[in-house]
């Protein structure tokens, strides 16, 4: 039986498909890939599916590593969506692209041969451009992967959670309890610098203000000098933003608390790991991120069918899949089209609302948590709907 529900809303689309949204990688598209051609794709089905309407699903298959790992997870959970809505009339055609850009570029045009009406996936930020170019050309949408925003395109939508949606929830969380005064401490990388333009952008679009921003280096013995800039600040501001992971989290804090500092903590859904639990100076900070008790939910269907825990971003392939198998069933042959894919009033789902911007970029609505010992707590919920005109 499907998981799907369908609610009649009053929107210029008609009837307004409800469906479920996923979590991705943070910061995974600001990690190089190599660029040289694919390897042999992996012996296994590369059609799952009877239904009429082909649909194609690029991910890095045979990639090594992680990406390989990650890839094959999701294609369980694209093959799990299927059984889930019994039996739509769709069927999947799976490509691998290898992880590389030439594989992307190759599995798109294979799928456009075999008469896919949209592309699943990739993955990867260099492998979406590949495969938006290809599928552009025959007006053939994508609903990709990535979290890299400058990879999406009209024609190209990102499924995945951007970081500055994460940032925007978080600091307008703040700027609602009063909090005015930002200082940050920012990783000097391509994810830096991403992050780093959206907090400027909404601490002025809330009306806060950036007291002081320091960049810091990976290697942690220098990490210390921008930590130290910062807290000769220390009265000026009440809040501090750090955009990264747990294995840097840690340092960072626990030089704040040497220095005397006890500011609130601030961060992005890389902060959505049970490590902070453990991390005494990271109790109380606030993260932007999905509700998790739908995936918690999905990740034990997955566990009870394929007996191991799914990787986290597998819920992009699944919502994928349950998503375009929905239109199917309720658009008719504007399943696919600009007007259905950007409804205004969007979907929501497992994660919580979306929709998908014209630009193909996305809106969420994510909810901020608190840091405890027991992982993340739900501080303010996930909104049921979103905001006309934001």
């Amino acid at each position: 039986m499907s998981r799907w529900r369908f609610l009649r809303v009053a929107a210029a689309g008609g009837l307004l498909l409800l469906a479920a949204a996923c979590s991705g990688i943070p910061g995974a598209d600001y990690f190089g890939l190599g660029s040289s051609p694919p390897p042999p794709p992996a012996a296994q089905p590369t059609a799952v599916g009877q239904g009429q309407v082909k649909v194609a699903l690029i991910l890095p298959l045979t990639a090594q590593g992680n990406a390989g790992a990650t890839a094959q997870s999701m294609r369980n959970a694209a093959e799990m969506a299927l059984a889930e809505f019994n039996n739509p009339d769709i069927q999947l055609l799976v490509k691998d692209d290898g992880g590389t850009a030439f594989g992307a570029q190759a599995a798109a045009q294979q799928a456009v041969a075999e008469g896919a009406e949209i592309i699943l996936g990739p993955l990867f930020a260099q492998s979406v451009s590949a495969a938006g170019q290809i599928a552009r050309q025959r007006g053939i949408p994508v609903i990709a992967f990535s979290t890299d925003a400058g990879v999406a395109a009209p024609g190209v939508y990102l499924l995945s959670f951007l970081p500055e949606s994460e940032v925007n929830r978080v600091v307008a969380y703040a700027a609602s309890q009063g909090k005015r005064a930002f200082a940050a401490l920012i990783p000097d990388n391509a994810y830096g610098t991403v992050v780093q333009a959206a907090f400027q952008q909404a601490v002025t679009a809330h009306g806060g203000r950036v007291i002081v921003m320091e960049r810091y280096p990976l290697d942690r013995a220098l990490m210390q000098a921008s930590v130290q800039r910062v807290l000769q600040a220390a009265r000026q501001f009440d809040v501090i933003f750090i955009p990264d992971g747990a294995d840097s989290i840690s340092p960072i804090v626990q030089a704040l608390a040497t220095g005397g500092v006890r500011k609130q903590l601030v961060g992005t859904g890389l902060w959505d790991d049970p490590r902070l639990a453990a991390e005494p100076g990271a109790q109380g900070g606030w993260f932007a991120a999905p509700d998790p008790s739908g995936y918690r939910a999905f990740a034990g269907r997955y566990r009870a069918r394929y007996g191991q825990d799914p990787v986290r971003p597998a819920t992009l392939a699944y919502d994928a899949v349950s998503l375009v198998a929905a239109l199917v069933k309720t658009q008719g042959q504007a399943r696919f089209t600009e007007a259905t894919l950007t409804n205004a009033s969007g979907f929501a789902g497992i994660d919580g609302v979306f929709r998908f911007r014209q630009d193909g970029t996305n809106q969420r609505g994510l909810a901020v948590m608190r840091v405890t010992n027991n992982g993340g707590q739900v501080i303010s919920p996930a909104p049921k709907a979103l905001a006309n005109g934001t």
